[in-house]
């Protein structure tokens, strides 16, 4: 897999808003959709060391791009009260099933790489693990969701196409209303970020930019 950084700090608006026209232009966006903050939840996903730290063979180069604008989005929504959930992608030999057999290299929790970033603000967030791409699987993540009342989820984290994609439909499937952040999000290459907001723009989720929704959020409070 050719890795590329199609994200940095400097580029990272330009990019996905490039990257976010792109997906409207196939008019696959659906605009009816409205993002209610009074409802939603934000997931943060697998924001690993294992991901994020460049001496790590599953270092994902435009990651570090992407912590600034997840760690606004946590400010907003504890400021306004609402669920901030983030995931720790942990195996056993037990549980990993396929991915061991795909990726043949697991994540367990005495790995150096298994712990959250530093940079990121999750003090306050609950933290769930999980073993598999779809963060709902074998997992609290629904329960703990419901009983906030939550019916809309905010994907950020890595990867796009994996976890993050997986996590997307997996939402939606549930009854869940998904907004995706195209600039919240990051994965290997342009190509495949690109193919999971089209994809899961067709059926499954709303592609958003950071910004969209700090802007809701702040007129929610107003």
């Amino acid at each position: 897999m050719q890795k590329q950084t199609y994200f940095t700090q400097e580029t990272i608006q330009e990019k996905s808003q490039e990257l976010l026209e792109y997906v409207s232009a196939s008019r696959c966006r659906h605009t009816d959709l409205i993002f209610r903050p009074e409802k939603a939840a934000l997931l943060v996903l697998d924001m690993q060391t294992y991901f994020l730290e460049s001496d790590s063979h599953a270092f994902v180069p435009s990651a570090p791009a992407i912590i600034l604008g997840i760690n606004k989005l946590i400010s907003a929504f504890e400021t306004a009260s609402r669920p901030v959930i983030a995931t720790r992608h942990l195996n056993t030999n037990e549980d990993a099933g396929m991915m061991s057999k795909w990726w043949r290299d697991i994540i367990n929790s005495q790995s150096a790489y298994s712990h959250y970033i530093n940079k990121l603000k999750i003090s306050n967030c609950t933290s769930i693990n999980k073993t598999q791409y779809d963060a709902f699987l074998n997992t609290t993540l629904e329960e703990t969701l419901r009983q906030r009342d939550v019916e809309q989820v905010v994907i950020t984290g890595v990867m796009t196409h994996l976890c993050c994609e997986t996590t997307a439909r997996s939402a939606f499937m549930r009854g869940f209303e998904v907004f995706f952040t195209v600039d919240g999000t990051a994965t290997y290459n342009e190509e495949l970020h690109y193919a999971s907001l089209l994809t899961l723009s067709h059926g499954f989720a709303v592609p958003v930019l950071i910004d969209e929704l700090l802007v809701a959020m702040e007129h929610d409070a107003a």
